[in-house]
């Protein structure tokens, strides 16, 4: 069976429902002002460490909202992993490109990612990129990240605990739509969408931006089930 006749799983969502306006445009406006704001990302640095360590040498990972690069996608390349980073916005990814040049990134819709033909790939890194999508988005992201991973791939996942769905808030002087699960919501979708999680990880978070309040970071460590 060709790449074009298996079953992509953004090909039953109702791409009507998606709203992405002025999601990418305010990031391309924050710039590396991102990396100002949130300087302290243990939680992060440590579930990219467990990704870099647990992926055999020289592993093709899948950095899914790249940001500006850093740490994530350079903490994997010091490690000796090939990183490709996706991001929606321009500016993010030109960032990435001048601070990790030994990456490749593009800029791209998530949504989009099974009709570039970028995996398959050995691991996946999605460091708070599905809190961009609403919640309705979310399963079908994660089933398009397991047809991306090989058979036994690794995932580090991080997202905001908090019920909200397509949320509008104030960031870094302009307005982002958020959405957020509860921890046993969010571990039910990710087991649904054919993962089994292996280690969970919370962090209290506060950003130096007044704009933003203190927050639990959830990390989860999961592994693609065939």
């Amino acid at each position: 069976m060709g790449s074009a006749d298996v079953p992509r799983a953004y090909d039953a969502f109702d791409r009507s429902l998606m709203d992405r306006s002025g999601q990418a445009e305010a990031f391309d406006v924050i710039g590396d002002r991102y990396d100002e704001a949130f300087p302290h990302k243990e939680g992060q640095l440590a579930a990219g460490a467990w990704l870099a360590r647990e992926l055999p040498p020289g592993s093709r990972v899948l950095d899914l909202g790249c940001g500006t690069g850093l740490p994530t996608a350079r903490q994997l390349v010091d490690a000796g992993h090939r990183v490709v980073g996706t991001d929606l916005s321009a500016e993010m990814v030109r960032l990435s490109r001048e601070n990790v040049p030994e990456g490749e990134f593009h800029r791209i819709d998530f949504a989009d990612m099974e009709r570039h033909d970028l995996g398959p790939f050995d691991g996946v890194a999605a460091f708070f990129s599905l809190l961009m999508v609403s919640q309705e988005e979310v399963p079908y992201a994660l089933r398009m990240l397991h047809g991306q991973l090989r058979e036994g791939g690794l995932m580090a996942l991080a997202i905001v605990e908090a019920d909200v769905n397509d949320f509008s808030i104030p960031f870094l002087g302009n307005t982002i739509r958020v959405s957020g699960y509860l921890r046993e919501d969010l571990r039910r979708l990710v087991h649904d969408a054919g993962f089994e999680i292996r280690g969970e990880e919370a962090y209290a978070f506060a950003p130096l931006s007044t704009e933003v309040p203190p927050e639990i970071q959830l990390f989860l460590h999961c592994r693609r089930r065939p």
